[in-house]
């Protein structure tokens, strides 16, 4: 398997392109101009089946239009979030000056989908801690997850609230990994990657870890 991440838009969101060895796959949360992406895909040939977003906020749907019709499978989100796509007052771009939009997703996911790229294989996790956010997972053992927005960064607590959604994060998104291989890999939204393993050992904020 391949796995090449990009930070894309003002916020540097990682989008993810991930693929099998012949070339065919998806890629994760364009949060910005994609041409990087598009020329990445271009050089390597690739065969793009789906864009799956872990949600609508306009940070992670910046560049979905400039890519979306590179998949030919389609876009894949939450049924809930779908009209984010076309509103920028419910992805939130118009309260900073901006109007992030795309069209509407045909399709959408919910938990427990096993969905199929090529010869990958990627399954579809409802988090628990908001209701219109998932986790995708793949590679072998589903060793690799691809975290939404409000999950805990490395070494960190995470944001701890969201606009838009309710409760806090914080705590509860851990505590879905606390059973988790020790090796397996996270990659969030934001920030560098990390495993289980180093946030079980060095994360201050790891559940029942006093700071």
């Amino acid at each position: 398997m391949f796995l090449q991440r990009f930070a894309l838009g003002a916020l540097w969101t990682n989008g993810y392109l991930v693929l099998d060895y012949e070339g065919r796959g998806f890629f994760v949360d364009p949060g910005g101009n994609p041409r990087e992406v598009i020329q990445e895909m271009e050089r390597k040939g690739v065969g793009l089946e789906y864009v799956l977003l872990t949600h609508g906020h306009a940070d992670h749907i910046g560049g979905l239009s400039g890519i979306r019709h590179k998949a030919a499978r389609g876009v894949l989100i939450h049924e809930d979030d779908a009209l984010m796509l076309s509103r920028p007052e419910a992805n939130l771009s118009i309260f900073v000056g901006e109007k992030a939009g795309s069209a509407a997703s045909r399709w959408t996911v919910q938990d427990g989908d096993i969905l199929t790229a090529g010869k990958l294989s990627v399954k579809v996790t409802h988090p628990g801690t908001y209701e219109r956010q998932f986790m995708f997972s793949c590679g072998r053992g589903r060793s690799i997850l691809f975290l939404f927005l409000e999950t805990p960064f490395l070494r960190s607590r995470g944001v701890r609230t969201s606009p838009g959604r309710r409760g806090n994060s914080s705590g509860l998104s851990w505590k879905n990994f606390r059973s988790s291989r020790y090796n397996k890999k996270l990659l969030p939204g934001h920030g560098p990657e990390t495993t289980i393993g180093e946030e079980k050992t060095r994360n201050p904020f790891w559940p029942g870890r006093s700071g």
